[in-house]
């Protein structure tokens, strides 16, 4: 089990946008591998390769069961390299997220509530998926890493952005 140091906001690798993957070999599961230790350790819904350090385009996720998210319905493990998304439609809804990278803040963000996903897996098979609610959510935040975006930057309004310790009874579960 390796699980490695989380980048904070601030760090210039994430603000930076990541390079596709041009190999799927064993270099590239150690990577998975790292980023699920990872994520796992710390309860996240999911992580992305630049999270720990790494400028490639590769991003896990996962909800079963998480006690950082216990109000959303479950999320199928999914390894997603190289993706793409294409919103569905422009409806958009907020909902409060958190971030590895920006331990103990949350802030209330908009997302398109439909889209669809396409990439590959970790052996190179593509994925194609069409998602919608917090599915939609997750991925959308995962992805944004690969565009050196993190969600503070997507916060309409920043009096609902803080300490989730402060914030307490503001933050009303995340939309399913």
């Amino acid at each position: 089990m390796t699980v490695r140091r989380v980048l904070k906001m601030g760090e210039p690798l994430l603000g930076q946008v990541a390079a596709p993957v041009m190999r799927f070999d064993a270099e590239l599961e150690a990577l998975v591998r790292d980023m699920d230790d990872t994520m796992r350790s710390l309860n996240g819904a999911g992580i992305a390769a630049p999270q720990i350090g790494v400028s490639l385009r590769v991003v896990i996720f996962e909800v079963a069961d998480n006690p950082r998210y216990p109000h959303v319905s479950p999320v199928p493990y999914t390894v997603l390299v190289n993706p793409q998304l294409t919103p569905l439609g422009e409806e958009q809804a907020e909902g409060w997220e958190g971030c590895l990278s920006v331990p103990g803040l949350r802030g209330l963000v908009p997302r398109h509530t439909r889209l669809r996903y396409r990439g590959f897996d970790l052996h190179g098979a593509p994925i194609d998926r069409t998602v919608e609610g917090f599915h939609a959510r997750v991925v959308q935040h995962e992805v944004d890493h690969l565009d050196g975006i993190l969600y503070p930057q997507r916060v309409r309004d920043m009096r609902n952005f803080g300490f989730e310790d402060a914030l307490g009874t503001r933050m009303t579960p995340m939309p399913d």
